[in-house]
C-alpha cells in the first residue's frame, strides 16, 4: 500500500513556517493586497458588474502571484538553505507572473463553474488543482501542463488535499469574518471599514493557503519517490582520486634476463671461474 499525505504533518509546517517568517509574508501581502482592498472597498459602496470584474481580475493577480513568491520563500526554508527578502521575492516570481494569471483566471473559471452548476465537481477541481502555482514555480512547466503535473500529484492523495483545503477554507471563513466585523463596526465610513477588514483579513490568511500548496507539493512529490526540482540535474560530487596503476618494472641494463631452454634439454653450463 503507498503512504498516504500526512495531514498533520503538513499543518505542523504550515503553522510553523508562517510564523517564523511572519515579519517576510506579511508586508509582502501588505504590499500586494492594498490596491485589492481599495477596489473591494469601492465594489462594496458602489456595487456595478464592471467594478465587481475588475476588482476580481487585479485580485486573482495579486493573489497568484503572492503565491508563486511564497513556493520560492517555502521551497528555501524546506532545505534549510537561506531566508528571503521582500525585495528577493518580488524579483524570483517576476518571470512568472503570465503563466500564474494565466491559470488563475483558467482554474477559477473552471471552479466558479462547477461549484455553481453542482457543487461537487467545484469542490473536485478545486482539489485536483491544489498545487498548480508550485508546478508552474518549481517544475517550469506551462499554464496547461500545470493542470496535468497536479492532478498527477494528487492523484491517490485526494481526500488528504481535500481535508487541508477544508480546514484551511473555515480558518478563513472565521478569521475573515471576525476582522471584517471588526473594522466595520469601528468605522462609520462604510467604505474605509470593509477596505481595512478585507486588506487585514487578505493579509493574514492567504499566507496560509500559499505555504499549504508548497508544503503539500513537496510532500506529494516525496510520496511518489521523485527528486524535487533542484536536485534534478545537480553536479555530482568530487570523484575519489584514483590510484595509478603501478609502473611496469624494467630490469637494470647491465643484467640480461634468464635464457630459458627448451623442454627435455639442459640448460649450458657456465665456463669456469
Amino acid at each position: 500500500m503507498h503512504a498516504k499525505l500526512d495531514t498533520a504533518r503538513v499543518f505542523e509546517r504550515i503553522f510553523k513556517i508562517y510564523g517564523d517568517q511572519f515579519t517576510l509574508l506579511i508586508p509582502t501581502a501588505l504590499v500586494l493586497f492594498i490596491p485589492v482592498a481599495v477596489l473591494n472597498g469601492l465594489v462594496w459602496t458602489s456595487g456595478g458588474l464592471l467594478a465587481y470584474a475588475l476588482s476580481s481580475l487585479i485580485a486573482a493577480i495579486a493573489t497568484y502571484w503572492y503565491q508563486g513568491m511564497v513556493v520560492e520563500a517555502v521551497r528555501d526554508i524546506l532545505d534549510g538553505r537561506r531566508d528571503q527578502t521582500i525585495g528577493g521575492l518580488f524579483s524570483s516570481a517576476a518571470p512568472f507572473v503570465w503563466p500564474l494569471l494565466g491559470a488563475g483566471i483558467l482554474a477559477g473559471i473552471g471552479v466558479a463553474i462547477g461549484l455553481v452548476l453542482l457543487i461537487v465537481p467545484g469542490l473536485f477541481l478545486l482539489t485536483i488543482w491544489a498545487v498548480i502555482v508550485p508546478a508552474i514555480v518549481i517544475d517550469r512547466v506551462g499554464v496547461l501542463d500545470s493542470f496535468g503535473r497536479s492532478r498527477a500529484l494528487v492523484r491517490g492523495n485526494g481526500w488528504q488535499v481535500f481535508g487541508v483545503i477544508v480546514v484551511l477554507f473555515l480558518v478563513q471563513l472565521v478569521v475573515g469574518g471576525i476582522i471584517k466585523g471588526i473594522a466595520g463596526a469601528a468605522s462609520d465610513d462604510s467604505f474605509a471599514g470593509y477596505a481595512i477588514g478585507d486588506l487585514i483579513a487578505r493579509v493574514l490568511i492567504v499566507p496560509l493557503s500559499a505555504i499549504a500548496a508548497t508544503v503539500m507539493y513537496v510532500e506529494l512529490r516525496r510520496l511518489k519517490g521523485e527528486p524535487l526540482a533542484e536536485d534534478v540535474g545537480a553536479p555530482a560530487g568530487p570523484l575519489p582520486p584514483q590510484e595509478s596503476p603501478p609502473a611496469a618494472t624494467q630490469p637494470p641494463p647491465d643484467v640480461q634476463p634468464p635464457v630459458e631452454s627448451p623442454p627435455g634439454t639442459r640448460p649450458p653450463e657456465r665456463p669456469a671461474g
